[in-house]
């Protein structure tokens, strides 16, 4: 399961951030902001009709994330 499928209001573990490439902007900002293995994430907002953007909280800070970005932090599966 990816970050843009997570249901908000659960609380998931990161497993990984995917790169598209070898110099890839979006994923070395997503680890820069804290979306490492092991942190714990939640969704808490949903932009309107279940669009873009979504707000994250991670590490103790909220942010605002199109799907398409959130798509790339990979969850550990759910036990």
């Amino acid at each position: 399961m990816n970050l843009s499928e997570l249901p908000r209001g659960l609380d998931a573990r990161i497993d990984s951030v995917l790169a598209q490439g070898e110099d890839d902007v979006i994923a070395r900002r997503l680890r820069d902001l804290g979306f490492v293995r092991g942190e714990t994430v939640r969704v808490v907002a949903i932009g309107p009709f279940g669009g873009d953007p979504i707000a994250v909280q991670v590490s103790g800070a909220r942010f605002a994330l199109r799907r398409r970005e959130a798509a790339r932090v990979q969850l550990e599966p759910r036990s």
